[in-house]
């Protein structure tokens, strides 16, 4: 509805989902195909087929949201206006894979949109846009990913019009102050409980819903292990009189930590849904004593 045309979408290609891991279409294969706009799924853009593809469509401008892949000079240097790129952080803070992991995970109280053009450097394009969302004290990765995706919307449209009419201002960044967003892998989300709680509340938050943050449980009673996911948790100060090891459930059923206690709120153990963590409790009669240990290893493997 911007009153530009998209002449071509290229999407990831298919890929095994669910349970039954059958194989299936991005989610913007599925609308091109509704709209009926000529769309391409491909693991490799800068493939001569896909750039063959591309360059037939004569487009004016290349828009890139969250494509997975890298941009070759080639393709870069193929639109007369360019490539342009929606990154989620405000820019020269967090350039890479996940910026807005990485905000919530370090505690940062502010994070944005930033509209840039692609480079051979990723993520160092000029900046053509900015806008600035509070992160909220409780918010995970995943609602912020959904908040910061309808700021987007709105601001790539404004920023697109500003190219077509030759409006748009093109400022550099200032490289000094970049900071590295890498791509998360599922052992990040290993929590150590021998860490300060308000580390590992950030870290819960920042790693939700993927990789997740994750532990195994032990109750004591049975001593039998369970893997689980930890989804939400609150700070608590403590000063463990008790002196428990941490990763201990206190008398509050309370996770002891290397400095003050976490308040589990949600939980999904393995092979079930998500869950309130006292549904947790009354389902495993869980109690003062039982434990939550680092995932080594040779369980991540299993």
């Amino acid at each position: 509805n911007s009153g530009h045309t998209i002449r071509l979408i290229v999407t990831q290609p298919p890929q095994p989902a669910g349970r039954g891991q059958k194989t299936k279409s991005t989610s913007v294969a599925s609308w091109a195909k509704e709209k009926s706009i000529s769309f391409v799924e491909t693991d490799n853009v800068n493939s001569p087929e896909c750039l063959a593809q591309i360059q037939t469509c004569r487009c004016d401008l290349i828009v890139v949201i969250a494509f997975g892949q890298k941009i070759s000079s080639p393709l870069i240097n193929l639109p007369p206006k360019g490539i342009i790129n929606v990154h989620g952080s405000l820019l020269p803070k967090y350039r890479g894979a996940a910026p807005i992991n990485w905000a919530v995970i370090n505690g940062e109280k502010q994070t944005g949109i930033s509209i840039i053009t692609v480079v051979d450097k990723m993520d160092a394009g000029d900046i053509l846009s900015q806008a600035k969302t509070d992160i909220g004290p409780d918010e995970t990765a995943g609602r912020l990913h959904d908040r910061l995706a309808i700021i987007a919307a709105p601001l790539l449209i404004e920023t697109i019009d500003k190219i077509a009419d030759g409006t748009a201002a093109y400022t550099k960044q200032d490289n000094s102050k970049a900071t590295l967003a890498g791509k998360l892998k599922k052992s990040d989300g290993f929590l150590d409980f021998s860490l300060p709680a308000e580390i590992l509340r950030r870290k819960i938050l920042g790693l939700w819903p993927w990789p997740g943050s994750s532990a195994v449980y032990i109750p004591k009673n049975t001593e039998k292990s369970l893997r689980v996911s930890i989804a939400g948790a609150k700070l608590v100060e403590s000063s463990n009189p008790a002196s428990l090891p941490p990763g201990t459930l206190d008398e509050n059923l309370n996770v002891i930590c290397g400095r003050d206690a976490l308040a589990i709120t949600k939980i999904k153990p393995a092979g079930c849904h998500l869950m309130d963590f006292k549904d947790f409790i009354n389902g495993r009669a869980t109690s003062p004593g039982d434990l939550f240990t680092k995932i080594d290893n040779q369980d991540a493997t299993r």
